[in-house]
């Protein structure tokens, strides 16, 4: 009798020890961030604001980058006819151009990645508040970014936040 009143209690034990450890365990989900992020109508917006800002850059650096070359031609093509003083003139006119067409590759760069930057903010912040919202009505308590995970098998909430944000 005694026998069966400890593994009774060992049993209530586990029994207690199980379903708290059930209860415990966190509802997850997740959602592929970069699909949202490349078919959202804003996104795809703002990839044609800066691709369009991109190639004016490009168009204004291809033209410093010509008339750089056509000035260097023409120099190389008159040095043994014109005087040193001349030519000294000429080649520190060419470095400077030189420095001109680097500073404004190297500008324009940064003004790029900053106006990517300024773009995308909002747009991920409204990702983010939506993949919450959704998270939080389904009562999961983390959702994660599908891309990166090597196993995917829990519930995907990708189309709930599309359909949250619209699209």
């Amino acid at each position: 009798m005694k026998k069966q009143f400890k593994t009774l209690v060992i049993a209530a034990f586990i029994f207690v020890v199980g379903s708290q450890t059930i209860q415990a365990q966190a509802k997850v989900a997740h959602v592929d961030v970069s699909e949202l992020m490349s078919k959202m109508p804003a996104m795809l917006e703002a990839q044609k604001q800066l691709e369009k800002l991109s190639g004016t850059y490009d168009t204004e650096y291809k033209t410093m980058v010509d008339e750089y070359q056509g000035k260097l031609k023409k120099y190389e093509q008159e040095a043994t006819t014109v005087t040193d003083a001349v030519n000294e003139t000429r080649s520190k006119e060419v470095q400077d151009m030189q420095k001109r067409i680097v500073d404004y590759r190297d500008n324009a760069q940064k003004e790029l990645q900053q106006k990517e930057a300024d773009i995308v903010k909002p747009i991920m912040e409204k990702v983010k508040a939506s993949i919450q919202k959704v998270g939080k009505a389904k009562g999961f308590q983390y959702v994660l970014n599908s891309e990166g995970l090597l196993l995917t098998d829990g519930p995907n909430l990708t189309a709930d936040v599309k359909k949250d944000l619209g699209f």
